[in-house]
């Protein structure tokens, strides 16, 4: 095969339609907008979410619950997955997000009992779950909020 032998694979490049440019195009005159109507105006068509006057979707269905802007999102860690590091360790968030297992830290991390530690560590978060403040705890090693 030669340079000017190489030619883009079937169906990956498609011509535009160009519209408004003659009978013969097949998308002349009213440029494939039909005969008048809001549709066919500039700047024509209907907000988003409406309806043609019924009433809306959004509108109809019950609204429930509200959305606390305040609410804090913390990164989750079981105590299982600090099984991967060293005995006596002192696990931070910056180690956490170091190793891979926290990807982001959002406002806090937060250490849940799920599974069992069975290394004497030293672990910073900014919370503890009470179970998993025990199972650390019961190990040898320590807990520090951070």
């Amino acid at each position: 095969m030669k340079l000017h032998e190489l030619k883009p694979a079937q169906g990956s490049r498609k011509e535009r339609n160009r519209v408004g440019r003659g009978t013969g195009s097949g998308n002349g005159k009213t440029s494939g907008k039909g005969h008048k109507g809001q549709n066919a105006r500039s700047g024509g068509g209907v907000r988003l979410g409406f309806e043609g006057g019924q009433t809306p979707l959004f509108r109809r269905l019950p609204k429930r619950g509200f959305t606390n802007v305040n609410r804090k999102d913390y990164a989750v860690v079981n105590i299982d997955t600090l099984n991967r590091f060293e005995e006596g360790t002192e696990v931070t968030p910056e180690l956490l997000i170091e190793s891979g297992i926290v990807k982001n830290e959002k406002a806090g991390i937060k250490i849940l009992a799920n599974g069992n530690v069975e290394k004497k560590l030293t672990v910073k978060a900014h919370k503890f779950s009470a179970a998993a403040k025990e199972a650390i705890e019961a190990v040898g090693g320590k807990t520090e909020v951070v």
